[in-house]
């Protein structure tokens, strides 16, 4: 199974935060065995959730440096109300600092009633695959064309809808 956890990017300022949000519906695959008679979002989805919020983030703000991002370490994460299918995550991120190949972040969650579904900090890590030789080379190129190709959908820029 293939994941995408962030349905829309509703606002960003490079460097500093992202808004993103997640769409819960009942037809989502792992809901049929989490659990099949009060199907939730497993926690470490949310997680997930605002891990590629915040690689978003990264990625616009790095314009695009890292082909690859990866979760290198999570803080301080505490779950509140179930996400249930039906309702929204509103995903908020805040980078609050960046090195050249890790980045730190803060993120919540919250369902579409305001009720807080994930807090946490967590730490990125960035790389290209480059340097593993020419097919690395190659490989990068098509994250990269992806990548791009998904913010320009997640914004609304494929739309022509203009910049948040």
């Amino acid at each position: 199974m293939r994941f995408h956890l962030i349905d829309r990017i509703e606002g960003w300022e490079p460097g500093k935060s992202l808004r993103a949000v997640k769409f819960l519906a009942l037809g989502e695959e792992y809901l049929a065995d989490h659990f099949p008679r009060f199907p939730v979002m497993p926690g470490v989805l949310m997680l997930q959730a605002a891990v590629e919020a915040a690689s978003w983030l990264w990625r616009a703000t790095s314009n695009f440096q890292h082909p690859v991002i990866v979760l290198r370490e999570v803080k301080n994460v505490k779950y509140g109300t179930f996400m249930q299918p039906g309702r929204r995550m509103d995903v908020a991120i805040e980078m609050l600092k960046a090195a050249s190949d890790t980045a730190t972040f803060r993120g919540t969650g919250a369902d579409d009633s305001g009720q807080q579904t994930i807090s946490v900090q967590f730490i990125l890590h960035g790389y290209s695959l480059a340097d593993r030789g020419p097919a690395g080379t190659a490989a990068d190129a098509r994250l990269l064309d992806h990548w791009k190709t998904r913010w320009a959908f997640l914004t609304g820029e494929l739309r022509g809808e203009p910049r948040a």
